[in-house]
Parts: C-alpha cells; structure tokens; sequence
C-alpha cells in the first residue's frame, strides 16, 4: 500500500456495531487500477473471435493492443484469442484472401508477424509476405510515397493516419523474417516523405496531402487539407516512435525522423488541454465552444510522448506532458453495471474534411480506434510507472 493514495472500506461490524477491522477492502486509484485487463476481459466477453469484425485497421490496433497486455500477463487466453481471429482469414497453406490495394487493409498485418513468432508456423509468415510483396507494385507519389489507397478517389493522395498501417508493419516483419535492410529503408522513406509534406510552422501535422491537388480539401498552392484532425497527427506520432525502436541507430535517416519527432513533440505540447490533460479533435482550435476533447489521439499522444521521453528521442520534460495526458485519458474509462469497461468519447472512422466535419463525428463508447489506442497508451505508461515506484 502506498500512503495517502488507498481507500479503506470496512466491510464488516462487530457486534457492538463498530467497523471490523480485521476484516478490509483495500480500494485502489484509477490509475493504479490495472485497466488493461478490464478492458482486455470486457472485449472478450463481447465478442467472440467471430464476432469482433472483418479483416480491418481498428480490429488489428485493438488486438494488437491485447497482445501487448498477453505479454505482460502471459495469460494464454489473451493470445488464444488473436490466433482465432486471423485464422478465420488466414487458411492451413497461408492463403489470405485480401487484395492489400489501401493501406488501412495492411495494419492487421502485425498480427500475422506476431503469430509466427509466437507459433512458428509458416502459413503467417507466407500471409505476411503477401503485404511485402504487395509493396512492390503498389502505387506511390513522385517521392516514393504510398498513396492512402489505390482507387481514383485516393489517388496521389498521402494521410497522416497510412503511416501507422503499414510501417510498424513493416519494420516488425523485417526484424521477424530478416528482411530489415529494405523495410528500415522504405520505412523510415516513407515517414521523411509524408512529415516533409504534412508538418508545418507549429510542429503539427495537416491530415493529409494531395500531390495532384485534384481532391475537393486540397489547398491548390499546398495541396494540403485544411485541418488538424487529432487521430490522424496519433496515428502519425505512434508510427514514428514505432520505426525509431526498430530501425538501426546508425540509419542514415534518423537524424531527420528525430526533427521530425522533436517538432511535433512541441506541437502537442502546445495544444494540450490545460483543463483536461486531453486533446481537442481539431488540435489547435480547442478555444471554439463546440470543440470536444477526442480519446483515442489522446492515448496515442500520450503513448507518443512517454516513449520518446524514455527513450531519449525528445527532451524529458515530456514524460510529465503524457502523465497529464494519462491521468485525462483515465477519465473516461469507468465500469458499467455489468462490470465491464466502458471508454467514452472516441472518434469514429473519419476522411479528410473541413472543421465541421471533424466536429460533426459521431462520439462512440467503445469504438475499437480508442480501445486499441488505449491499451497500447496503459501498457507504456504503467511500465514507466512501475519503474519508477508509480502504479503496480
């Protein structure tokens, strides 16, 4: 027990109707409360492995956030679940039955890697190849960016939010099968290239850019959309910091990714909510009533952020920027009357838009983007904080 931060209930009485204090309920914080695995166990018990949802981004973050939980439980139901889930796609000869033509389609991919290195079994790693190779042929802009997707309506087109689909990908199938000279390389390509076109002056990042500037948003001088959505600027800082872990410390384009990093550190910094901890959906106009603090990039802002500061990409300071960002995401997770977790305020699947449209968006409990981003967000921070005597 950690003094001043436990409640203490009496849960009997003696027959002189005072508290027993023999006998005690210990109540702990929320965010000493293990949140993780509420949340691992509620989602289980919604959905079974068929029932979660097709082959898709949000599933994939979510699951990949239940691995991350798996690995600090070694609860084998935990990862029991994920197998069941890819191998309603992914047949006994490692046959998938995914054509791979948008970027979103790719980021479950990272289950595949991590089923082979938790099995062995070959049939992941021939589904895995399938999306490197699909690399080869998938278009890209002038500068060897991938566009967000190969149909007219995405053409030439790069999103903040394709960074996270396919580059943590990449690098973990690199580390995984040995193929990591090309995939630090294209990653790491493709992280300079969509930085260099969607940062600006503040350090934050516009949601998307459009090389042809044929696309309704596309300033026609820029060529950049017009706003700063909040989950599309998360899905950027999470996959920075992921191909950082991964690549070699002597890449020659990590000097670049740190300035990259270090400027949209202090453009998150910046924006954070003083009220809440949390950060609006349109990042930098939090000021206007109808502004709304958004959950999911919050979690993967204070993610970003805590694992930059502990690995030394960004200055230290950060660390206290994501506590305050941790302790805002803990306020909108709670237990429902059927004891199961409840996590509010998130997002749903959004394209590129003006203000309006950003605000507009529907505000879902449980929506898999927060769930995902969540427990990727709960597992870094409660690491930080068991090391440093914080949390359990």
């Amino acid at each position: 027990m950690k003094a001043g931060s436990n409640t203490v209930r009496a849960t009997s009485a003696t027959a002189a109707g005072g508290p027993n204090l023999d006998s005690l309920t210990v109540g702990e914080s929320p965010s000493a409360a293990d949140w993780s695995v509420s949340m691992v166990e509620s989602t289980m018990a919604r959905y079974s492995p068929s029932q979660i949802g097709g082959w898709s981004y949000p599933v994939g973050l979510y699951l990949y956030g239940q691995y991350l939980v798996y690995q600090r439980t070694h609860d084998a139901r935990y990862l029991s679940y994920i197998k069941s889930y890819v191998d309603r796609f992914v047949d006994s000869g490692g046959n998938i039955g995914q054509s791979f033509n948008n970027l979103d389609s790719m980021q479950a991919g990272r289950l595949l890697t991590i089923l082979h290195h938790e099995t062995g079994q070959a049939r992941y790693q021939k589904a895995a190849k399938k999306i490197r190779d699909r690399l080869g042929t998938y278009p890209r802009t002038s500068e060897g960016g991938f566009w967000h997707s190969t149909s007219d309506s995405r053409r030439s087109q790069l999103w903040a939010d394709g960074v996270y689909m396919v580059n943590p990908f990449l690098v973990e199938y690199g580390k995984e099968f040995g193929d990591s000279t090309y995939t630090s390389n294209e990653a790491t390509m493709q992280l300079a290239v969509y930085g260099g076109h969607l940062q600006v002056g503040s350090g934050l990042l516009k949601h998307a850019w459009d090389e042809s500037r044929d696309a309704s948003w596309s300033d026609p001088k820029t060529g950049l959309a017009p706003e700063h959505w909040c989950r599309a600027i998360g899905w950027y800082s999470m996959a920075i910091v992921n191909v950082l872990d991964a690549v070699p410390a002597d890449h020659p384009r990590r000097a670049q990714l740190l300035t990259l990093l270090r400027n949209l550190a202090a453009g998150i910094e910046k924006y954070q909510d003083p009220a809440t901890g949390r950060w609006f959906q349109v990042v930098d106009k939090g000021s206007r009533s109808d502004n709304w603090t958004e959950t999911s990039c919050s979690s993967m802002f204070t993610f970003a952020l805590s694992r930059a500061a502990q690995q030394g990409y960004a200055d230290a300071h950060y660390a206290q920027v994501a506590q305050r960002g941790y302790q805002g995401v803990l306020q909108k997770i709670s237990l429902g009357g059927d004891g199961r977790t409840n996590l509010t305020d998130i997002s749903i699947g959004t394209n590129v838009g003006n203000y309006g449209y950003y605000i507009q968006r529907d505000r879902k409990t449980n929506d898999f983007h927060g769930l995902g981003a969540f427990l990727i967000m709960s597992e870094q921070l409660r690491a930080n904080n068991s090391g440093r005597g914080e949390g359990k």
